[in-house]
């Protein structure tokens, strides 16, 4: 995932060329745009399971997901 990573950021550090315009620039900078998407979610991913390992070395199991949300009361209060 690492290597994964890393290959999405050298292509999003390349430079659109110049030389093209209209369409096919904007389908670059679409591509890149998707790329960078794409890494980000790769990020996330891996800092998700990082933080799950780490659990499992602290605790010896995997904790269910914390969720912030509201509860009963705060959801049907409007």
């Amino acid at each position: 995932m690492e290597v994964a990573i890393e290959n999405m950021i050298e292509e999003i550090k390349k430079p659109v060329d110049p030389e093209i315009n209209g369409s096919a620039r904007k389908a670059e900078l679409q591509s890149i745009k998707q790329t960078a998407t794409d890494c980000k979610e790769l990020i996330i991913e891996r800092q998700r399971l990082e933080q799950m390992v780490k659990d499992l070395r602290t605790s010896g199991e995997i904790g269910d997901a914390k969720d912030y949300s509201g509860g009963f009361a705060e959801r049907f209060s409007k």
